[in-house]
């Protein structure tokens, strides 16, 4: 179980907090509009009437017995300093934020103490691409900007992996296969599990070995 600190009360605020809550986790709401501190909606979270980006509001929080913050506001700016804050006063291990807006997402990055971005245009699009990409790289997602990916591959009829085991592909420096997707069913791989057309691989790979995974497999 882990504490998590959630600014931002809105509609995507209360949203990952019943997840969360769900999941067994302890959840913080907090919000500076009064208006946004709907208790009755998540009664089950613990709510702060507060700015999040100050820090008089984040000792108040305990931010720093929290494991987890999710900078979920509707304005950027606000969700890059808490979670400067978060990472650099109070030293959250994981900090995610929200992206509102396509063009601020090159600043969502360590430096202002991000660990993962969550880009709704780039998530939908990463989902287009992989329901048609069928013997493409795709990206589906980015931790720390980029340093390591998660891509996914679905295997054609003609991909030469095809009927070889996941022992005999080399993969690429810096690359791990973390799941093979079959008729709805995920696989943990094992070296003896045999590749067959129709997969979907999913990698952990960095941004080199991600140019390099197609050739291993098609």
């Amino acid at each position: 179980m882990m504490r998590i600190a959630i600014a931002g009360a809105g509609n995507v605020g209360r949203a990952i907090a019943r997840e969360l809550l769900e999941n067994g986790h302890q959840v913080l709401l907090i919000d500076k509009d009064p208006k946004a501190l709907k208790m009755d909606s998540v009664p089950t979270a613990e709510w702060l009437l507060a700015d999040a980006c100050e820090v008089t509001a984040l000792d108040q929080a305990k931010l720093d017995g929290c494991q987890v913050l999710v900078a979920a506001t509707g304005d950027d700016k606000v969700n890059l300093v808490a979670s400067l804050l978060g990472k650099t006063e109070y030293g959250v291990p994981r900090v995610v934020a929200r992206v509102n807006h396509p063009k601020n997402e090159w600043m969502f990055d360590n430096s202002w103490g991000v660990d993962v971005a969550v880009s709704t245009p780039r998530i939908i699009s990463a989902l287009v691409e992989e329901a048609v990409s069928v013997g493409d790289v795709v990206r589906l997602f980015s931790f720390r900007k980029g340093e390591a990916n998660l891509v996914e591959i679905t295997l054609p009829d003609t991909a030469a992996c095809c009927g070889k085991t996941v022992g005999e592909i080399e993969l690429p420096e810096d690359a791990s296969i973390a799941a093979i997707v079959r008729d709805g069913h995920v696989i943990t791989p094992k070296d003896h599990d045999v590749f067959a057309a129709g997969d979907e691989l999913l990698f952990v790979a960095s941004a080199k070995a991600e140019e390099k995974l197609k050739s291993c497999f098609i």
